[in-house]
């Protein structure tokens, strides 16, 4: 199970797996805000989409 706690496992499965996966907007905004949580502190400037 990687760095998860077995105890927590068992909460974790009733969340997952996203059933029919997750979708691309899904998985784009998920980049765009790690991009932005990135540069922000590190004074880069924001990408527009």
């Amino acid at each position: 199970m990687g760095d998860i706690d077995a105890g927590a496992a068992k909460v974790a499965s009733a969340l997952t797996p996203v059933l029919g996966g997750v979708d691309p907007i899904t998985i784009a905004c998920l980049l765009a805000n790690a991009l932005m949580a990135c540069r922000r502190p590190n004074d880069l400037p924001e990408l527009t989409l």
